[in-house]
């Protein structure tokens, strides 16, 4: 087994992982609880699944604009775009469907 390097210590790891298991239980913690109304808790569950993932990013994929070469962060950044254009397309048709055929 390989040892850590400095920038990839056990600690980062750790605390990758407690910030991972936060930011999912916070999500299951709402929807159970019902303490928010459905709209907001939607917002809450968009938002720490982005944060999630920027979390895995930097503690797991080793990801950040000091380390990894430009042109694979701004290849990512793309494809983030792409994906976002992908989903927001897809749900506009999804609603727009039901909406004429629900009418």
């Amino acid at each position: 087994m390989q040892k850590a390097t400095a920038t990839h210590t056990h600690k980062s790891y750790i605390t990758g992982f407690i910030l991972a298991l936060v930011l999912t239980a916070i999500p299951f913690a709402l929807v159970w609880s019902g303490a928010l109304p459905a709209a907001a808790t939607f917002i809450a569950i968009a938002f720490a699944a982005i944060i999630q993932v920027l979390v895995h990013m930097y503690y797991f994929l080793h990801l950040n604009w000091r380390t990894t070469p430009k042109e694979n962060m701004l290849a990512l950044l793309f494809a983030a775009v792409l994906i976002c254009i992908l989903v927001g397309g897809t749900l506009w048709i999804m609603f727009d469907l039901h909406y004429r055929m629900m009418g």
